[in-house]
């Protein structure tokens, strides 16, 4: 069953000074990742976050080079952002339908997020997510994630029960779209309109899954 989505009001916090004459109130931004130090930093991020999951027994991929594309100019990567800090980064694409889930989704690819970090990173991007597809019009979010064996053993299981915490559904797990074995994910959409005095969204619609020659 799906577990109620995180109230807005839990999430706030402090403004700090750095979006607050653009954005009065916001911590934090999202924005796409434009110039070669900014990919430089988001290829290092996921660097890190493998060597802490190979750490912690949790899988990584075994075919495709993250960091390189996180690397590729062509890639239309985003980075969540506090005080210009990267905190994680990601590649949002729209999907007119997986090869699991039924219907057009905002998908959400390659997320990374800064090892031995709390989970209020993966929180505040579950509720952007959440809100920049019903801004789209898409009526849910679909992600994957690397699981290398049953979805009832420890670690995936505790970082799957997080995650429902937060609102995801479970849907099940197989071969992911590069052939390792992933926990697939779904987000239902949701207007949030008090989002923008904590998260500023500097991104623009992403493109067509088609397009991105990327995938998560």
């Amino acid at each position: 069953m799906r577990r109620p989505p995180t109230p807005l009001a839990n999430e706030e916090a402090p403004a700090s000074t750095s979006f607050a004459a653009k954005y009065p109130g916001a911590v934090y931004a999202v924005r796409r990742l434009r110039t070669d130090a900014e990919r430089a930093e988001a290829a290092a991020l996921v660097q890190d976050r493998q060597r802490w999951l190979t750490l912690s027994g949790l899988p990584v991929p075994a075919q495709a080079d993250v960091p390189a594309l996180f690397r590729d100019p062509h890639t239309t990567s985003v980075g969540l952002f506090e005080d210009g800090k990267l905190l994680a980064c990601m590649v949002p694409a729209r999907d007119p339908g997986l090869s699991w889930g039924e219907g057009p989704c905002l998908r959400l690819g390659h997320v990374h997020t800064l090892p031995e970090q709390p989970d209020d990173i993966t929180r505040l991007i579950t509720l952007w997510a959440s809100d920049f597809a019903a801004r789209q019009s898409f009526p849910l979010v679909r992600a994957e994630i690397l699981a290398g064996h049953t979805l009832q053993a420890e670690p995936i299981a505790a970082l799957l029960r997080r995650l429902t915490d937060m609102g995801w559904d479970v849907r099940g797990s197989g071969p992911g779209r590069e052939g390792d074995r992933v926990a697939r994910l779904e987000l239902a959409a949701e207007h949030r309109p008090r989002l923008s005095t904590l998260i500023s969204c500097q991104t623009q619609a992403p493109h067509l899954a088609a397009e991105e020659g990327s995938s998560t």
